[in-house]
């Protein structure tokens, strides 16, 4: 695509295409965008507060983002690239608190502390050249280590009761970690544009089928949920950003670029405490390691939560099974996905992951009892009367095709775009919304790679995101100054 897009269609009003809604109104003012949604409300599949992890993904305590070499050093690669995108996440929430386009009443985003937790020598060993790696980076260096079981039962003290004195321990501890309500921050950038000129919200809009003309531009088939009509209108460029949904709508598109692409859900579950004298004296968001073979989204940790200003306790996830490719799909969401293009890379990515399907199974089949069991690894003294299950988000574990292996599982998140850039899909989850800002921004590089290169374009990006185009990875004294201010206006200053 040569030109700006005057008609925009966003499918999904989740943090994606609320973000990417608000940077294209600022880089193509005169642009009409509109945002479909399948529910009657905006936010509320994986940007949900109860679905999504609500963890400010900023490596400092995700151990699967520093997996071991097989030299037996950490690779810490992905830590670093994955902090320095949430701080680009924060720049542009600060420029949304300060242009007043967000609620700052209830805040979004809070204060909380970001800790490792690990049991046993060799994790102990491992947590320690992962300290040792990451505090030589700027964005790492107030990461605190300690072994002493006195000091992590001043920071964690349900985590410690009736734990064994000699049993070898180890924590990392960051205070600038954060907690987010990507409910409340999606809810509030869609009201915004509702409330701006040229943008329209329409929710219990499904996506029925999109056709490329051939003058390149998009017809989208739509119905009306509430009503049951049904319409067509045209748009110059699509974003898909409908979460687990995505995949079924890349397959309508037809696109070349997304044959070989496939999925497998996973759903998720949480053990929720309602008990207030229990939930008052944690305070952390407390990540261990992840069982072997198990997805990345199933990092277990005792998580404080601040969901619409009430201080909340969740401790998963847990892995489930369903066919459904979102919370509020269907049954026919997996099966009505396996085509000719994708039925080898899927068969062949669940060969060589024998150990995940083994995982998925012993969830699927976990008893409360057995939940429990896990629960009290991190909190030995978990009374069952205060926790119930909560049912979390559907994720969908993307699977492409390889051309060594048949079909890899990937980790993360994938943009696939079409040739001539009128159309782009995000495929994937963790961490997303975290790094939401990045990955638009990465989706407005590939789609419009001319206008991106330009002065007007950097020029206004830069005043959303100060740092655009600058690492905070190698440039010690521009982090702490963007740190200082995104703080400031965020009022993340711990107390």
């Amino acid at each position: 695509m040569n030109t700006i897009p005057k008609r925009i269609a966003l499918i999904g009003a989740g943090i994606m295409s609320a973000t990417l809604g608000i940077l294209i109104k600022k880089l193509i003012p005169d642009a009409t965008i509109d945002i479909y949604e399948r529910l009657d409300e905006v936010g509320a599949e994986s940007s949900d507060a109860w679905n999504n992890a609500g963890t400010g993904h900023s490596a400092f305590c995700e151990l699967n983002y520093t997996p071991t070499n097989e030299d037996g050093s950490v690779n810490i690669d992905k830590a670093l690239k994955i902090g320095g995108q949430f701080e680009v996440s924060k720049q542009f929430w600060s420029y949304l608190a300060e242009s007043k386009m967000v609620d700052t009443k209830t805040p979004f985003i809070n204060d909380i502390d970001h800790m490792s937790f690990v049991w046993g020598a060799d994790n102990v060993e491992f947590l320690k050249k992962r300290y040792a790696a990451l505090t030589q980076y700027a964005m790492f260096e107030d990461m605190i280590y300690t072994e002493d079981h006195d000091q992590i039962a001043e920071w964690a003290p349900l985590m410690m009761k009736s734990r064994k004195i000699d049993e070898p321990l180890a924590v990392t501890r960051m205070e600038i970690g954060t907690d987010v309500n990507f409910g409340a921050v999606t809810r509030d950038m869609i009201g915004y544009l509702q409330n701006s000129d040229g943008v329209n919200i329409h929710l219990a809009h499904e996506i029925q089928d999109l056709t490329q003309t051939e003058d390149e531009k998009w017809s989208i088939d739509i119905e009306n949920l509430n009503t049951k009509s049904k319409f067509t209108t045209e748009a110059d460029y699509v974003f898909i950003g409908a979460g687990g949904g995505s995949l079924i709508l890349l397959e309508k598109s037809n696109i070349p670029e997304g044959k070989g692409y496939g999925g497998f859900p996973v759903s998720g579950q949480w053990l929720r405490c309602d008990n207030p004298e229990i939930i008052a004296k944690h305070e952390a968001k407390v990540y261990g390691k992840a069982s072997t073979g198990s997805p990345p989204m199933s990092v277990p940790h005792l998580d404080t939560r601040i969901i619409n200003g009430q201080r909340c306790l969740l401790f998963g996830p847990y892995a489930g099974f369903s066919t459904k490719f979102l919370k509020n799909g269907s049954y026919w969401d997996l099966p009505l996905s396996i085509e000719m293009h994708n039925v080898w890379p899927m068969l062949s990515a669940g060969i060589h992951n024998i150990e995940l399907t083994k995982y998925l199974v012993e969830q699927v089949f976990q008893s409360m009892e057995d939940r429990l069991d896990f629960l009290k690894l991190y909190y030995p003294e978990a009374n069952p009367e205060d926790w119930k299950l909560e049912i979390a988000g559907q994720r969908v574990q993307i699977i492409k095709k390889d051309e060594e292996n048949g079909g890899v599982l990937k980790f993360g998140t994938e943009v696939v775009i079409n040739e001539n850039k009128t159309l782009s899909v995000l495929l994937g989850a963790s961490p997303g919304a975290s790094t939401s800002v990045s990955i638009m921004i990465d989706v407005l590089t590939k789609s419009f790679p001319e206008q991106m290169a330009s002065e007007k374009w950097i020029s206004s990006i830069k005043e959303m995101i100060p740092t655009y185009g600058i690492s905070l990875v190698d440039n010690r004294e521009l982090l702490h100054e963007t740190r200082k201010r995104t703080t400031r206006i965020l009022k993340l200053e711990s107390d």
